[in-house]
């Protein structure tokens, strides 16, 4: 089940929140898009709150983890910190100057900032990796 959720040749992973708010929704959207676009594959971080063994597995084992949450209460990161994953490349959509509110109406240039914004993540993470790919038994690497 792991090999479903991220095929050997993908070696990024994306968690995002998928909260009740514009910013919850952002990032989704953002990760959604990033995987159509072929950055990564979107993971259930639900799976992994759920306990799910392949899921908290394929999350540990992942070179690059992509997690990007809403704001600052952090439930993406409070959930992998339950399951033990380490976070290795994290983003907070209001920490990009975005305002948490309860329109879900959403605004593209957010979405698109939020996309780069972990393009960036995830080009340093493999800079300062030099591409070794991770597993539960290495050694963590300072967030970005």
């Amino acid at each position: 089940m792991a090999q479903d959720c991220c095929p050997p040749r993908m070696d990024t992973m994306i968690l995002a929140c998928g909260g009740g708010s514009d910013v919850g929704q952002l990032s989704n959207q953002a990760a959604v898009e990033l995987t159509l676009e072929g950055f990564g594959k979107l993971s259930c971080l639900a799976a992994v709150g759920a306990r799910l063994p392949a899921f908290i597995q394929a999350a540990k084992d992942i070179a690059i983890l992509v997690v990007i949450d809403g704001f600052e209460v952090g439930c993406a990161k409070g959930v992998l910190a339950q399951a033990e994953v380490p976070l290795r490349a994290y983003l907070v959509i209001t920490a990009l100057g975005n305002d948490k509110n309860k329109n879900l109406n959403l605004p593209r240039p957010e979405t698109d900032r939020g996309k780069q914004t972990a393009t960036d993540l995830r080009r340093r993470r493999r800079e300062a990796d030099g591409h070794r790919s991770y597993t539960r038994h290495q050694k963590l690497f300072p967030l970005f």
